[in-house]
């Protein structure tokens, strides 16, 4: 498994994240499609160019944060996440748009055992996007149940 066990975070952690992705107009289109967003920001040019203070479309800010925690997975939670419990704090300061290069960091913001579930933890991370530039385009605190590497 790639992904750690919760015994195995600490607070303070960050994780840089080796994998980045190019953001194509392709992925902009179909998600918003499929997701039946139809807001012209998204899909339509020449508003975009004459009408917005952007000049072009901007990707859609649920495929940004979709991607965002996406990249984060392979070295955090693959295969030992039980669930993702929440998403708090979703922010986009910059916009995204076709053709930026999207990398992440993430830092384990808060740990603690749950309660309910003894043979889990609960690990809160705060997951930063940036773009080619180092600009932050994006932000979010995932709550996740983890396994423990000792069960009781």
């Amino acid at each position: 498994m790639a992904g750690l066990f919760f015994e195995e975070f600490h607070v303070g952690q960050v994780f840089k994240h080796a994998i980045r992705r190019t953001v194509t107009e392709a992925d902009n289109v179909f998600f918003s499609a499929l997701t039946h967003n139809p807001a012209a920001l998204h899909l339509d040019e020449e508003y975009c160019r004459t009408e917005t203070e952007f000049g072009q479309r901007i990707v859609n800010s649920a495929f940004t944060l979709g991607l965002m925690v996406g990249i984060s997975v392979g070295d955090t939670t693959l295969g030992t996440t039980v669930a993702n419990l929440g998403w708090d704090e979703v922010r986009f300061p910059r916009p995204v748009f076709h053709g930026d290069t999207i990398s992440v960091e993430t830092e384990v913001a808060e740990m603690r055992e749950s309660r309910s579930r003894p043979q889990n933890g609960i690990i809160v991370f705060a997951h930063r996007a940036f773009n080619q530039k180092g600009v932050l385009v994006a932000t979010c605190k995932r709550s996740a149940l983890m396994l423990r590497k000792q069960r009781p």
